[in-house]
């Protein structure tokens, strides 16, 4: 077992490191000040980089490489901002996933070459007004007629709704109850019939939108048919990738408000000494790093044992549970070292504590992992409507 990177990860790692140091910096100030998402010119050189599609099959225009492979890239990224290392985040640990995974190869062929180029962005659509940790109480319906499938319903709390380009949409294809009725269909943004309500505004995630989606009979070919109904265990086995990104997002936060404060407190004297040289700073620091080297090493595990398949649930539940948590700790424990510099806007601790919150939610809220991680310890799922 060798817990060390491979000379060509270590390579890749201060490539990209190099390119977001040097160019992202001031856009990603301007993306917070002005919430926009990252423009397509940016996602296209993501995509003459190769960060995009990195763990996608070649003959898409993907990298061909590993999930570790991915976690890399899109870590030295999102230590800039979750919001320019978003569309590599859906690139490579997105619902674009499922598509290479479970998709037809007309779907793959007219949709994974774009994701690789930074043309399309594709967005998971599951949520519902009243079906969010109760996944399988969504009442988006899907019809199949002849060579076309209709789908009606409501979404929301979409990333990326609005801006992305296509959409996998989770939704009941039959009259099943539960997770035995739910497949999903791929749908792009131009199909007639798919509206985007309001755009929300949240704590943080500036850059990222999210919206409520309506879908009124809006028709789409056979061909879109992602996975069937009875196939919702295959779309979450696909969900748990998503999660290492998730994880991998909530690393990078905590990485980069730790490398920050570290510094800071190097720099910032009182009382007539560094800040580092007080014990009770010590403490925090040293708690930090351990906190985050765990997080690492979850994640690493995660990825690595899912080679090029998928990761367990187990797996992909703690590690992103974890990270959830150590972010938070961790931007918290920046902030506090820092005292008021940490609490201004001038400074970036005050964004990634923002943003540090809301992996907590995303992709599945942390005591839903927690339910996830006994579930794979006693093997079997727990009925949470049971009296």
């Amino acid at each position: 077992m060798d817990f060390t990177l491979t000379p060509e990860q270590v390579a890749l790692q201060e490539s990209v490191r190099k390119f977001a140091q040097r160019e992202l910096p001031d856009i990603a100030r301007a993306i917070e000040e002005s919430d926009e998402p990252v423009s397509l010119e940016l996602r296209k050189r993501y995509g003459e980089l190769g960060y995009l599609g990195v763990n996608l099959d070649s003959r898409y225009g993907g990298g061909g490489l590993s999930h570790l492979d991915a976690v890399i890239v899109l870590e030295e990224i999102a230590k800039i901002s979750i919001a320019v290392a978003f569309p590599i985040f859906e690139s490579c640990f997105g619902p674009c996933l499922a598509i290479s995974h479970f998709g037809n190869e007309q779907l793959k062929d007219s949709i994974l070459p774009g994701v690789c180029s930074g043309e399309i962005v594709v967005a998971v659509s599951m949520s519902e007004p009243a079906a969010g940790s109760a996944l399988t109480d969504l009442t988006t319906r899907a019809v199949i007629d002849g060579n076309t499938v209709t789908v009606n319903g409501n979404k929301r709390w979409c990333s990326g709704a609005g801006h992305s380009e296509t959409y996998v949409v989770y939704c009941r294809l039959s009259d099943a109850p539960g997770a035995k009725g739910i497949g999903a269909v791929v749908i792009p943004r131009e199909a007639a019939g798919l509206s985007f309500g309001r755009r929300e505004k949240h704590m943080g995630f500036r850059g990222v939108t999210s919206a409520d989606m309506h879908f009124d009979n809006v028709q789409v070919p056979i061909e879109n048919l992602l996975v069937p109904a009875g196939g919702f265990s295959k779309l979450m086995d696909a969900f748990d990738l998503e999660r290492c990104g998730n994880t991998t997002m909530s690393l990078a936060v905590a990485q980069s408000a730790f490398d920050y404060v570290l510094a800071y407190t190097q720099e910032r004297e009182q009382f007539g000494k560094q800040l580092v040289d007080f014990q009770a700073v010590q403490i925090h620091l040293a708690e930090m790093k351990m906190k985050l080297e765990a997080a690492r090493l979850l994640l690493y595990r995660a990825v690595v044992n899912a080679a090029q398949g998928l990761p367990s649930v187990g797996e992909s539940s703690i590690a992103k549970c974890f990270a959830n948590e150590t972010v938070r700790e961790v931007t918290g424990k920046a902030m506090q070292l820092m005292g008021g510099y940490g609490y201004s806007t001038e400074y970036p601790i005050e964004q990634k504590l923002r943003d540090a919150w809301g992996w907590g939610i995303a992709g599945g809220a942390i005591d839903i992992q927690k339910v996830n991680i006994t579930s794979a310890l006693v093997g079997r799922r727990f009925n949470q409507r049971a009296k």
